[in-house]
């Protein structure tokens, strides 16, 4: 409710009129400090619209009389910085990968850099962290399908994997077994290829497996599983798998396999950035 103003006995403060609960609001005026700083403000807020970019237009904005532009000045941060790296990326371009790890401020500007190429170009599929996903390999373990010294990561970084517009592209290529064993075989295959990690559903299908594996897969993945990284063929005795690791997922591989690509970032990015990625994915851990 509100009411007339009036005098407050205690204060001698006319009221505002308005009452809260038996609680009456003095009219008291701002200190005269408080005033004179809001106008401050208001001039300098005048001064400064004036001064810097700051009205919106229909396709651009009001310049400002001093001409400031935060694009200008973030350009030449940027040209100052790159003039100061310049001779550090002079020296990861005439230098090979070994002695790029073998001087620390070489070695440190290349992890630092690479890191902030891979969240660019490589995180979308190997995750911010390079922890992989379904169908992505995990850069950080110490499972690699062409090998992970720091050569080996160049070259499948530089040309990719099965990338069609690069003749020195890492390739191999699984058969489609659905094509040439029977629902049987590869059954029975599947569950022989569990028996390397763990336990098939069926033990005696398993060991009818174990011919079926020599005969048409021990080619390339071993006797025991092993891989080989001469064809890019995973070790299938280390429980790591980019397509699952069940039977029924392992059945489906074997019949018609998923074969992933990889681009070539040698064109795309020049060699001194490749070159920063391979340094960054060989510190990751998983580097051989």
């Amino acid at each position: 409710m509100s009411e007339k103003k009036h005098i407050d006995e205690v204060s001698g403060v006319s009221t505002t009129g308005h009452e809260w609960d038996g609680i009456k609001e003095l009219d008291n005026p701002m200190p005269r400090w408080w005033v004179w700083t809001f106008y401050a403000t208001i001039v300098w807020a005048i001064g400064y619209t004036v001064a810097y970019p700051a009205w919106p237009l229909v396709s651009s904005a009001t310049q400002g009389v001093l001409g400031y532009s935060s694009r200008s000045e973030f350009s030449t941060t940027m040209d100052v910085v790159s003039a100061q790296q310049a001779d550090l990326r002079q020296a990861i371009a005439d230098k090979s990968l070994e002695e790029i790890l073998a001087d620390e401020t070489l070695r440190r500007f290349a992890t630092a850099a690479g890191d902030a190429a891979f969240k660019v170009n490589c995180s979308q599929c190997h995750g911010s962290g390079a922890q992989g996903s379904a169908g992505y390999p995990n850069l950080n373990d110490d499972d690699w399908l062409w090998g992970g010294d720091i050569e080996s990561i160049h070259q499948t970084i530089a040309h990719g994997v099965r990338f069609a517009g690069d003749d020195d592209t890492r390739f191999g290529e699984m058969p489609a077994f659905g094509d040439i064993l029977s629902a049987d075989e590869i059954r029975q295959v599947a569950a022989h290829v569990v028996s390397f990690t763990g336990t098939p559903s069926d033990p005696a299908l398993a060991e009818a497996g174990a011919q079926v594996f020599a005969d048409n897969c021990a080619s390339c993945h071993g006797d025991n599983g092993q891989g080989d990284i001469t064809f890019g063929a995973p070790n299938l005795a280390d429980a790591i798998w980019l397509y699952g690791s069940s039977e029924r997922e392992i059945a489906a591989q074997v019949r018609q396999p998923k074969h992933g690509v990889m681009p070539a970032w040698q064109a795309r990015l020049g060699d001194p950035t490749v070159k920063q990625l391979s340094v960054y994915v060989y510190s990751l851990g998983g580097g051989q």
